[in-house]
């Protein structure tokens, strides 16, 4: 077992505030995979078109990853955290201020805008986090912040039910139902870049107290092969996991016979999705004390590459149960993915989680492409065969990639 402690005293405020931001980007992205069915059915649009959400939200994250990263290693963790915040207020107020016109595409446009915020977020919170506390305990921590983005997820979808689901009317369920939510989200998030600014967040030195950091300084990230592989990594996952996410109210509600759900129940069904890539995080956080990151994350893939087929065959409830296990066991992918890749690192952490956080287009790819299958094929259950060679991958990262060496 771990003999390492989570944080120190010194870093446990600097540690509860970063951790509040996982669960304000979580309810953003929990909000928004709800979205993909609804306006299926409101716009009479394809799944292929719905995937187009996910893209504008991803996409932001390949391209606004790099200059975030920039902006921190001038400015610092704080600053790079209070623009984030800044631009996810603006973008969330954009949206509140502009669905009255009806427009799937301008709803795209300021989507975007909120995208960039959160991709500066993560760009800088997640690295940030793996800093406050001893360098052994680091995946732990990531994991542990990481579970209140987990339970913000499942709270996204609750919120869209209650916004969707009281009409039965759904021609008269049009985008302006977004106005007040996004609107108290903008306000929300614009209140905690106060706080920011206000609060005393410690910034981080890479390079304090580190022998070889000067040497590892002059060695260029491609030459770091972990960092490379985890990029790689990364990518995959975040394809596999939006994918997994943005269709699971078409499967339960569209395939899974011979058991059926009413599509009004659909986020329900999306929330207990949450619920277990919530409590994934938080057991796994803890089994971290006792197992090495790197073999449970070859586990937990291993078990996704196992598990799609059955979801594929539409066996029913064990098709719907292999699905949920399929979330359970992607929970620590994405914390564990980031804190081995940028193991040993030094100076080179804000620029190295840069291009990790670019890798998070994988999510603006795949879920066009999965709705494009389920079109063509008219069956979503195909889609999920689609996953299985990024997960496959994230085994190959967990057994072997992950491992420090350079090139």
């Amino acid at each position: 077992m771990s003999k390492h402690k989570l944080t120190t005293k010194e870093n446990l405020l600097p540690f509860i505030l970063i951790t509040a931001l996982f669960f304000l980007w979580g309810m953003a992205h929990g909000m928004l995979d709800v979205l993909n069915k609804h306006f299926q059915t409101i716009l009479d649009i394809s799944k292929a078109k719905s995937g187009m959400i996910q893209f504008a939200m991803y996409i932001a994250y390949f391209l606004m990853a790099l200059p975030a990263g920039y902006f921190m290693r001038r400015f610092g963790y704080k600053k790079g955290i209070i623009l984030g915040l800044s631009l996810f207020a603006v973008g969330s107020l954009l949206i509140a201020a502009t669905t009255g016109f009806e427009s799937f595409w301008l709803f795209l446009i300021f989507l975007f805008v909120l995208g960039c915020g959160l991709a500066t977020l993560e760009t800088a919170a997640n690295p940030y986090t793996t800093k406050l506390g001893p360098s052994e305990s680091s995946e732990r921590r990531i994991n542990f912040s990481q579970s209140f983005n987990g339970l913000a997820w499942t709270v996204g979808p609750l919120i869209g039910l209650f916004i969707y689901g009281n009409s039965s009317d759904v021609a008269g369920q049009k985008l302006s139902s977004l106005t007040l939510p996004y609107m108290i989200i903008g306000f929300v998030v614009f209140a905690v870049a106060v706080v920011f600014m206000l609060s005393k967040v410690p910034e981080i030195q890479e390079d304090a107290d580190d022998p070889i950091s000067e040497t590892v300084a002059q060695k260029p990230l491609i030459k770091d092969r972990h960092l490379v592989l985890g990029v790689i990594a990364q990518f995959a996952y975040c394809a596999a996991q939006t994918g997994v996410f943005s269709y699971l109210i078409n499967y339960v509600t569209d395939e899974s016979q011979p058991v059926h759900f009413d599509v009004a129940n659909g986020p329900y069904f999306l929330s207990i999705g949450f619920a277990l890539f919530m409590v994934g995080r938080m057991s796994g956080s803890f089994l971290m004390s006792y197992f090495k990151p790197a073999r449970m994350l070859g586990l937990y893939a291993l078990m996704c590459c196992l598990l799609l087929p059955v979801v594929t065959a539409n066996l029913g409830w064990a098709s719907i149960i292999a699905l949920y296990g399929i979330f359970f066991f992607m929970s620590i992918m994405f914390p564990t993915i980031f804190a081995l890749a940028i193991k040993d690192l030094g100076p080179k952490t804000k620029k190295a989680s840069s291009f990790i956080i670019m890798s998070i287009v994988g999510g603006a790819v795949f879920p066009p492409l999965m709705g494009y299958i389920a079109d063509v094929t008219h069956s979503i259950s195909v889609g999920f065969l689609a996953p299985i060679p990024f997960f496959a991958y994230i085994l190959y990262y967990a057994i072997e990639g992950h491992k420090v060496k350079t090139t």
